[in-house]
């Protein structure tokens, strides 16, 4: 059982702003959940280590780019795509995530504390967080992630407000499809908070 938390950081936290989900990992997979979750007007945070495996990509094979797209391209795009629908993406370390009342606190290495009402988890193969938080675990199908979290048709994992994409939950380490599931547990979390499926479509302006 994790100590209470002292006097001083319980009033540094509840000075914060409570965000409505938390992402924590800033690739594709986090960075497209954050697109959708900002464009449904969700106070949305991105808490990015700034270490993900796509950094060090050249991609082929990612729709939309014919002549091919560097890692850090892709990567930086979508974080530019995620705060201009304001998003708030911050660079840090999380090393511990603890229910409170109603809410998640989010700690990072440096000291600092966020909170959110629900979590998505989007850190690649990097699993110490789900193994910290008793995360549910299944067998995964790429030779190279043989053990990921398990996860429900909309990516939610066996803690309730707790959610996992990308690599971490089983989807393939191609960019174009962890970026399509960031998307759809997004899409999941939302039409929860809704009542009902929910579909973003926007069409163009008549000229």
């Amino acid at each position: 059982m994790r100590k209470p938390l002292a006097e001083t950081e319980y009033i540094e936290v509840i000075d914060r702003m409570l965000y409505d989900v938390a992402v924590v990992g800033g690739g594709v997979a986090g960075g497209s959940a954050a697109i959708f979750l900002a464009k449904a007007g969700l106070k949305t945070l991105v808490l990015d280590n700034d270490k993900g495996q796509t950094r060090r990509a050249w991609i082929e094979n990612h729709y939309g780019f014919p002549d091919g797209v560097a890692g850090p391209d892709l990567v930086d795009a979508g974080q530019k795509q995620a705060q201009r629908l304001g998003a708030d993406w911050q660079i840090g370390q999380v090393v511990d995530v603890v229910r409170g009342d109603g809410q998640f606190q989010l700690k990072t290495e440096d000291g600092k504390t966020y909170e959110a009402k629900q979590v998505i988890l989007a850190t690649g193969a990097a699993m110490a967080l789900a193994e910290a938080l008793n995360l549910e675990f299944t067998d995964g199908r790429e030779a190279r992630y043989p053990r990921v979290v398990k996860v429900d048709i909309d990516g939610r994992t066996s803690q309730p407000g707790i959610w996992a994409a990308g690599i971490l939950a089983g989807a393939s380490a191609h960019t174009i499809i962890t970026a399509g599931h960031g998307a759809h547990v997004a899409i999941g979390l939302i039409s929860e908070l809704e009542g009902k499926r929910h579909v973003q479509h926007d069409v163009l302006e008549k000229k």
